[in-house]
């Protein structure tokens, strides 16, 4: 019912909240209508009482359109009426095109209404369905505290292709985030399509770079010539992270220092056949690490300059709740865009705790050689 009511408003306010175009239409057919009734030589014929009707049909519904159709052919047969002119031929043809041209523009109407109509359930129904895959995560892996958020764009624009996800494996806790190219249920579907075979190979594959290319082994048979995920895939494992990152923005690690955790060596976006070399980084107890995807970097001031993330990201992590830190970055970002961003973003926080890193999962010596950053 929330979703059935959510496009109905939204509906209704595009259709039936232009007040502007309703008054022009009225006022303007009853001006006609009484240079009609008054004018001795020159009179503008109810042909031109078709003003109203063509002016609120492409913005109001079918019923107002209407509406504004009857009270036309009302004031036409009143000016006929006045100067006793009902019955010549002149007149019967150009109130039959009046009738006509009214009654093709609440068929416009109509057709605008159900286009939006359909419009507005496509969209709704895209938007929860993003909120169902990209729903808001509070787990605790061994020693790794994740928390996250993903801020739909503001209202009006097309669903984005973010997406991440975080399993518990045998292998250790393991983390995807990532972002399809494109917008629109294109994208949602493929950003679906990525996590569902994410979560079936992270139980399979032992290690993480071999994961890396059997996600995109799976993903690019479905994938148009010019789509591609970029995509990092995370593992946590007793002291460090294991990183493979697929030609995603390289993620921030705040501990004494607050870095970039660039790879060595770029990857192609998954759907781009990446040949991914896994690299390690040293963690210590306390250590924050901040996922995110572009809708962050990319956020701009009025001036055009990006949001500087390295400047404001650590005072905006500083909060001792994950939670609180998320919020307070996206305040940040938010407050640099001066308003709502206009792309999806995706943000996921890692925190080590006290407790030992990975306790709940054996160590293990990864198949593949990862370099230690």
């Amino acid at each position: 019912m929330a979703m059935s009511r959510g496009w109905r408003v939204a509906v209704s306010r595009r259709l039936t909240g232009n007040r502007l175009a309703l008054t022009a239409a009225v006022v303007g057919s009853a001006l006609v209508a009484a240079l009609d009734t008054m004018a001795d030589g020159w009179t503008p014929g109810a042909v031109a009482l078709l003003i109203g009707p063509l002016l609120v049909c492409a913005h109001l519904g079918t019923r107002r359109t209407a509406a504004v159709a009857a009270w036309s052919l009302v004031l036409a047969l009143g000016a006929a009426a006045t100067h006793q002119r009902v019955a010549p031929p002149d007149f019967a043809a150009q109130f039959l095109a009046l009738l006509a041209g009214s009654a093709l523009a609440v068929r416009n109407a109509a057709r605008h209404t159900a286009v939006a109509l359909a419009l507005a359930r496509t969209t709704e129904v895209a938007r929860v369905s993003q909120r169902a895959l990209l729903r808001p995560v509070s787990v605790q892996f061994g020693g790794v505290t994740v928390r996250t958020r993903h801020h739909c764009p503001i209202p009006g624009s097309s669903t984005g292709g973010d997406l991440y996800d975080i399993v518990h494996t045998p292998y250790g806790a393991r983390l995807l985030i990532g972002d399809v190219r494109g917008h629109g249920l294109d994208a949602l579907g493929t950003a679906a399509a990525t996590i569902g075979a994410f979560r079936d190979l992270a139980y399979l594959t032992p290690a993480l770079g071999d994961l890396a290319e059997a996600l995109d082994a799976r993903i690019s048979p479905d994938l148009g010539p010019e789509d591609f995920v970029t995509a990092i895939f995370a593992e946590f494992a007793p002291g460090e992270v294991r990183l493979v990152n697929c030609g995603h923005p390289a993620p921030v690690r705040l501990g004494k220092q607050i870095r970039l955790l660039e790879p060595p060596e770029c990857a192609l976006p998954l759907g781009l056949h990446p040949t991914p070399r896994p690299h390690r980084v040293f963690l210590q107890n306390g250590d924050r690490l901040l996922f995110y995807t572009d809708g962050l970097t990319e956020a701009r001031d009025a001036n055009g300059t990006v949001f500087p993330l390295l400047d404001q990201v650590g005072d905006a992590l500083a909060a001792p709740a994950p939670s609180d830190a998320l919020d307070a970055l996206y305040d940040r970002v938010t407050a640099h865009a001066d308003g709502p961003l206009t792309d999806d973003l995706a943000l996921v926080l890692c925190q080590l705790n006290e407790q030992p890193l990975g306790s709940r999962s054996a160590p293990r010596t990864p198949s593949t050689p990862h370099k230690a950053t």
